[in-house]
């Protein structure tokens, strides 16, 4: 099966999705972002915060099997659609991913984001 939307590979459109609305979950945050009639388009993102090479792969292969699922049907058309995994994402049952994931696009159609993330000074790293 073909996935009904294109794979986002340029870091600067995850960093422009980022500006657009957020809605977060338990198991990932999704990030939409209106990208001028490109076409529905998803990327996935999974810091080394989460695991090893073994686990972030594993999520992954769970988001890249959401999307193709999910986003034809219930996805924003000419939108960027980031997911970015949140640490106990893998360990979360795939069908609870799954209505998660429904929830977060239906809110994201409807225009209800989370609200924006705190301006100010990151936390020293460890």
């Amino acid at each position: 099966m073909t996935a009904a939307y294109t794979t986002m590979t340029r870091r600067a459109d995850f960093v422009a999705a980022n500006g657009g609305l957020r809605v977060a979950r338990p198991g990932f945050v999704l990030l939409a972002r209106p990208n001028g009639g490109q076409g529905q388009r998803a990327g996935i993102t999974v810091t080394k915060k989460i695991g090893n090479a073994v686990v972030r792969n594993r999520m992954k292969r769970r988001f890249r099997a959401l999307l193709r699922e999910l986003l034809a049907g219930h996805g924003l058309a000419d939108t960027d659609h980031v997911l970015i995994g949140r640490e106990g994402g893998v360990e979360r049952d795939f069908a609870l991913l799954r209505e998660e994931l429904l929830a977060a696009l239906a809110r994201a159609h409807a225009g209800k984001g989370d609200p924006p993330r705190r301006k100010g000074p990151r936390k020293p790293r460890k």
